[in-house]
């Protein structure tokens, strides 16, 4: 006996005529009669006893409705998980981000998805740059944000962010009084640089050298997000990309043009090999709106 022969016989029960039922499933009336007379020939013995036009269930009857309750049940949760992946509101998310952006746009993202979606479960990290692009080779993620992403086989990747590198600082501090902040101005400040190594703080010193200017520094962090607490404590200036700046936003820091300009993007990333779920365009589409709303 299948699903539905079971429905029609549980509704038989319930409205006890062939007509309500018929007219409740919306089936005719002698649809309902030639499926119980199938299913009576199935099981081999009545399943009703008729009484005045009346259809009662038979002790048999009642049995199997007792034990094919566990079924409707399965199959009620199964209605339910397909109608929450097909509206993106379940399923299983895994993310992996560098700090500038993990600390910022990904993790006001994933706050908006809990919001909207309660029930997708999402599994988080950060991590350095070439601990990124191996989550996404070996599939332990799905999706990678990281900043300044350079092209290479096996891995697709969209630009979702564009800006300039700037200065931040307290709003006490004098060099707010300049409309653009350059080398030349950080001769005799305490600087806070980012690590030597890394693709922004290359890029940092390279600046530097554009502008014929000794790199001097009074401390050195690895991320930008450091720089930032640092540079609300008044140990000195500090220059980070706009993304880290905006998720620095519970900090009194003020900010500035940098130049020579140095350009940085954020990047999403995800394995050639693997089409992208429902789930993680839904997420993209929610980094994207973060992004909008950035203003370091």
């Amino acid at each position: 006996m299948n699903l539905r022969q079971l429905e029609i016989l549980r509704a038989i029960v319930r409205y006890n005529t062939t007509v309500a039922t018929g007219r409740a499933l919306g089936l005719s009336q002698p649809a309902i009669s030639n499926a119980l007379k199938a299913m009576e020939e199935q099981v081999g013995f009545a399943l009703f006893q008729r009484v005045n036009n009346r259809i009662y269930p038979t002790a048999e009857t009642k049995i199997l409705l007792a034990d094919a309750e566990s079924i409707f049940e399965i199959h009620k949760r199964l209605e339910s998980r397909i109608r929450d992946l097909r509206d993106n509101r379940a399923g299983q998310l895994r993310v992996v981000a560098t700090p500038p952006l993990g600390y910022g746009v990904i993790a006001k993202s994933i706050h908006v998805m809990q919001i909207r979606r309660p029930r997708v479960r999402t599994f988080f990290d950060v991590k350095r740059y070439e601990e990124i692009i191996e989550s996404i080779e070996t599939h332990q993620a799905e999706l990678g944000f990281i900043m300044g992403f350079a092209e290479q086989p096996g891995i697709r990747s969209e630009v979702m962010y564009e800006g300039e590198m700037i200065c931040v600082m307290q709003a006490t501090h004098p060099l707010t009084e300049l409309d653009v902040i350059t080398p030349r101005d950080l001769r005799r400040q305490a600087f806070i640089a980012l690590e030597g190594g890394t693709k922004l703080g290359s890029a940092l010193r390279e600046s530097f050298e554009q502008a014929e200017e000794e790199f001097h520094f009074s401390v050195e962090v690895r991320y930008g997000l450091t720089a930032c607490v640092l540079a609300d404590a008044g140990v000195g200036v500090a220059v980070v990309d706009p993304l880290t700046a905006s998720s620095a936003g519970r900090f009194s820091l003020v900010h500035r043009p940098f130049r020579p300009q140095i350009s940085v993007s954020a990047s999403v990333v995800w394995a050639e090999n693997r089409s992208l779920t429902r789930l993680a365009h839904t997420f993209l589409n929610e980094v994207r709106a973060v992004i909008a709303t950035q203003d370091p």
